[in-house]
């Protein structure tokens, strides 16, 4: 069973077969339909529409421009570390100098990152966690909900000003403790919706810059029609299995991750037909691809949560099956890994790996079972063996004597009677 799903055409999004059937372009007759624009409905730091910057970005200090729109691919620039593993309760502990980006940002890093910055309009695709400073008031953790956010350098929203600084001023991978003044946070006012901010409200964040597009336009994902976020996507699918077949895992599945970003919970939602199907076909081998390195990487709790959302959308998906009981297998859930290759037999019954991986479940019931004999026979010790008595034909016949004794006196005194 290969690992990597087959890479789609560079130059556009791969087409589901159950779509070609139905869409005139991939049969070679009539143009396409117009493109449809996606339109975002999360929570807003990601997808939102802004033509120019806010009031407060005229504070930040300016980002270089980038002459191509070209999405930018350096080997040095990625480097994708396990999420926090602290419960988050309060800001992590950073040991490093203090770097003054703003008169309202300082910045001190947690863990260095590669390669260069991001340019002005670049796409930025982060994860954070933010806290009230002086408090443990968390009001937003992205690693929680398992969705970054997208941040467009240089059109950020008033109260992710002092966030854009920080993450203008990062490299791709890198760790960051961010102390943001409450003049580019949410302001005099506060928020009491949500994320629930109190007023003039210093910020901390823990941020870690993912990776980032430079694009000329700073095109926000919402404002790309429904073909250009699944091109997108494509290519940095392609780009994280070039990084696997390197076994540059780690790299790989930073592709991966900002591919399906591309992909959030919000498009989906729109997409029906074709396009949910074209999405689909990239978006569904990314998860497998992360799953596979997950597994390398002995990660095997994420590995099967990115199986599982396979599977809630085919949930006949074989590769998805085998890698979801491989990772069970691993965590000692031998019962519920069992169903799963099973399931997978279902659906492809030649598949050798499948079978293998099943006969090593059936060794292992048998080595268990074996072994709880023995640890129950040196519990309990081993069953006393019953010796034969041994006869003494003396004894026996001393026996047999006296009873005729007794008989005899019994029967001479009942004839005297």
């Amino acid at each position: 069973m290969a690992i990597v799903e087959e890479d789609a055409a560079a130059a556009a999004p791969a087409v589901h077969p159950a779509a070609a059937a139905s869409d005139p372009a991939a049969a070679g007759e009539s143009a396409p339909p117009p493109p449809l624009l996606a339109r975002g409905r999360g929570r807003g730091h990601g997808s939102y529409r802004s033509p120019a910057p806010s009031s407060a970005g005229a504070l930040r200090p300016p980002c270089s421009s980038s002459d191509g729109d070209e999405i930018t691919v350096e080997a040095s620039s990625f480097a994708r570390a396990e999420p926090p593993q602290d419960g988050g309760s309060a800001p992590p502990a950073a040991s490093s100098e203090v770097e003054v980006l703003h008169d309202k940002v300082r910045k001190q890093v947690i863990r260095e990152g590669h390669g260069r910055k991001p340019l002005k309009f670049a796409t930025c695709f982060v994860h954070y966690r933010a806290w009230v400073q002086g408090s443990s008031h968390k009001f937003e953790d992205t690693w929680q909900e398992q969705h970054p956010i997208e941040l467009v350098l240089g059109k950020e929203k008033k109260e992710m000003s002092g966030l854009g600084i920080g993450v203008c001023n990062m490299k791709s991978g890198e760790r960051a403790l961010l102390h943001v003044g409450w003049e580019l946070g949410y302001g005099k006012e506060g928020s009491f919706s949500f994320p629930n901010v109190p007023p003039m409200a210093d910020l901390v964040y823990e941020v870690e810059l993912i990776g980032f597009d430079d694009v000329k336009e700073g095109k926000a994902r919402s404002d790309m029609t429904v073909e250009e976020r699944i091109a997108a996507a494509d290519r940095r699918k392609i780009e994280g299995n070039a990084y696997f077949k390197e076994t540059k895992l780690e790299e790989a599945m930073q592709q991966y991750e900002m591919a399906i970003a591309y992909m959030g919970d919000d498009f989906m939602f729109q997409l029906f037909g074709k396009y949910r199907d074209m999405a689909l076909a990239v978006k569904n081998p990314c998860h497998l691809n992360m799953a596979a390195c997950l597994i390398k990487l002995k990660r095997f709790d994420e590995a099967i949560a990115q199986c599982s959302i396979v599977l809630s959308e085919d949930e006949s998906n074989v590769k998805a099956l085998f890698r979801r009981g491989k990772a069970k297998s691993e965590l000692g859930q031998t019962e519920s890994a069992r169903e799963d290759f099973l399931k997978a037999k279902k659906y492809s019954p030649e598949d050798k790996e499948i079978l293998r991986e099943l006969r090593l479940l059936a060794e292992q019931d048998k080595a268990l079972y074996q072994k709880q004999k023995e640890l129950y026979k040196g519990l309990f010790g081993p069953r006393p063996e019953v010796k034969p008595k041994t006869s003494n034909y003396l004894v026996v016949f001393w026996q047999w004597l006296l009873s005729l004794i007794r008989y005899l006196a019994r029967m001479f005194k009942r004839k005297d009677e």
